[in-house]
């Protein structure tokens, strides 16, 4: 290196920089700790795989609830219940539908929800096994004097696709009744309105958005570190 003169001062060459920040960068006592656990990764991502593949799972489920929160708030008519055929009520699927029709009282359960003062009642259409309504009874209306109503208006769905608060409704007539319901049987939920099932958007975009940030922790967790 060539001597300078005195008084001055030697500054750094670009070189010289580049070289000292890339010595910065690697921190020794970094560089001596060890590896993280591989066990432990694994074992994170496998939660997240499943909580993720979980949520989807449950969003996939409400999607008829959700096609049905989005639809049409105007009834369609369906007519009268005890003369309907398949065709006509396949017609109007997990649509919000307006019928008539005579209920047989003595061949339905009655169910309480928590929080609701109300009691519901789930009928049979008289003379019918395969399409039922499902009522709700105002507090201080239920005793053995009361009638259904004869016209309905709400959801128009299948038991096994009904809304979260339906789905274990066929089975529960089942152990009451010792009647098994027919497979494909029609529920007509009445006073279920598209706007009452909005809340199902928020639940079902929940879900996704709970697999969405799962799947971004995976991503990260598996990606390699420079």
């Amino acid at each position: 290196m060539t001597a300078l003169p005195r008084g001055t001062t030697h500054l750094p060459t670009a070189l010289e920089l580049a070289a000292s920040e890339r010595e910065d960068e690697i921190d020794p006592e970094l560089l001596s700790l060890p590896n993280p656990p591989r066990g432990g990764r694994t074992l994170a991502v496998l939660i997240l795989g499943i909580a993720a593949i979980a949520a989807v799972g449950m969003a996939f489920v409400l999607r008829h609830d959700v096609v049905y929160a989005l639809a049409n708030a105007s009834p369609a008519t369906v007519g009268d219940l005890r003369t309907a055929t398949g065709a006509g009520l396949q017609s109007h699927e997990n649509h919000y539908v307006r019928a008539e029709g005579m209920l047989g009282v003595a061949g339905g359960i009655r169910y309480e929800r928590p929080f609701v003062d109300d009691t519901f009642r789930t009928l049979p259409v008289a003379g019918r096994t395969d399409v039922w309504v499902d009522v709700r009874v105002p507090e201080g209306q239920e005793s053995g004097r009361w009638e259904p109503s004869r016209s309905f208006t709400g959801r128009l769905v299948r038991f096994d696709s009904a809304g979260p608060r339906h789905r274990a409704l066929a089975a529960a007539i089942e152990r009451a009744t010792h009647v098994p319901v027919p497979a494909g049987a029609w529920l007509l939920v009445d006073g279920e309105a598209p706007e009452s099932m909005r809340w199902v958007i928020v639940l079902a975009g929940m879900f996704l958005g709970f697999a969405v940030w799962n799947g971004a922790s995976i991503a990260r967790l598996v990606r390699r570190v420079e």
